[in-house]
C-alpha cells in the first residue's frame, strides 16, 4: 500500500478536488492525492489511513462544500460519488464534474472496488500504479487469510451511533466483501441497505452466537455507558471470546480501507504469542 501519509502531489498529475473520502483515499493509495477534500478532519477521525497531506485544503462540509475557496483553487476536475449528486451542477461552473459509483445495487462490492481503482488510475494518469494497487491488495489478504485458524469463529461487526443502536454490517459492504475474502463467516445474517449495514437497537444482536467486532470511533459518551454494563454487558458477556475493538476503519470505502480493516481484523484475531 502507498505510504501512510502521502507526498504533495506530483506536479504531472491533474489537480483535482473531491467531497468523497473513498476517492480521496484511492486517490492518496495512488500517490497522487487530491489537492482538496471535504471535512479534512473528519476524514482523518472516520477514514484513518492513509492520511492525506498536511497541503490538502479543507473544503468545509461534504453537503455544503465553500464553493468560493473551491473556485480559487482552480481544479482541473471535482471528483463526487452519486450521494453528492444533487450537488454537481453547481460544482460544474466551476469545474467538470466526475461522479464515480461504489456499493451500485446488485453489484459485487470487490468487483467494483477494483473498477473504480482503475478508473482513478486512469484519470490520474497512474494506470500502473492502480494495476499495482489492486494486485499488492489481494495479495496481501491472501496472506492475511493463510494466518487465520481454520476454525475461526463467527464475527458480528457493529459501530455505535449512540449508547442504545449501533451499525451491523452484513451483506452488500466492504466489511463483508473483506470477510468473504478472508474466509470468516458474518454472524449477521438479517436485511442491510445499500451500503451494507442496518440500523438496530442493541437488543436485536441478543441471541446471535458470535465474537463481538466494534469499530471506532464512539460516539461522545457512549463508552463511558457501554462500562456501565447493561444489555451492551450481556452481550459481551455472551460473545464468543472477548469483542476485538478495532480503530476507525472507512466502513464504506474502497482498497486502502479493505487492507486495513483485513489487517487490523487478523491481527485482532490471532494470539498474542502468534501475533
Amino acid at each position: 500500500m502507498a505510504a501512510l501519509v502521502a507526498a504533495a502531489t506530483p506536479a504531472d498529475a491533474p489537480r483535482l478536488a473531491t467531497l468523497d473520502w473513498t476517492l480521496a483515499e484511492t486517490l492518496v493509495a495512488l500517490d497522487a492525492p487530491p489537492a482538496a477534500v471535504a471535512q479534512v478532519e473528519a476524514y482523518h477521525a472516520w477514514v484513518g489511513e492513509p492520511a492525506l497531506p498536511s497541503s490538502t485544503v479543507d473544503l468545509g462540509l461534504r453537503s455544503q462544500p465553500n464553493l468560493e475557496l473551491l473556485a480559487s483553487l482552480a481544479p482541473k476536475r471535482i471528483l463526487i460519488s452519486p450521494m453528492f449528486a444533487n450537488l454537481a451542477p453547481r460544482l460544474a461552473h466551476i469545474a467538470p464534474v466526475t461522479s464515480l459509483p461504489l456499493y451500485s445495487p446488485g453489484r459485487d462490492t470487490w468487483s467494483e472496488m477494483r473498477e473504480l481503482t482503475r478508473s482513478l488510475g486512469e484519470m490520474v494518469e497512474r494506470p500502473v500504479a492502480a494495476t499495482r494497487l489492486i494486485a499488492d491488495t489481494e495479495a496481501r489478504l491472501d496472506a492475511l487469510q493463510g494466518r487465520l485458524d481454520d476454525e475461526a469463529l463467527p464475527l458480528l461487526v457493529v459501530q455505535f451511533m449512540d449508547g442504545r443502536h449501533v451499525r451491523v454490517f452484513g451483506e452488500n459492504g466492504l466489511y463483508q466483501a473483506v470477510l468473504d475474502r478472508l474466509g470468516l463467516e458474518n454472524a449477521w445474517t438479517g436485511s442491510t441497505n445499500a451500503w451494507g449495514f442496518s440500523l438496530v437497537g442493541i437488543e436485536a444482536l441478543a441471541g446471535l452466537d458470535a465474537r463481538l467486532v466494534v469499530v471506532k470511533p464512539y460516539p461522545a459518551g457512549v463508552r463511558e455507558r457501554l462500562n456501565a454494563g447493561g444489555l451492551w454487558g450481556h452481550l459481551v458477556e455472551a460473545s464468543r471470546g472477548s469483542p476485538i475493538v478495532l480503530p476507525p476503519i472507512w466502513s464504506f470505502g474502497a482498497l486502502p480501507s479493505a487492507e486495513r480493516f483485513a489487517e487490523q481484523l487478523v491481527n485482532a484475531m490471532e494470539p498474542d504469542d502468534a501475533a
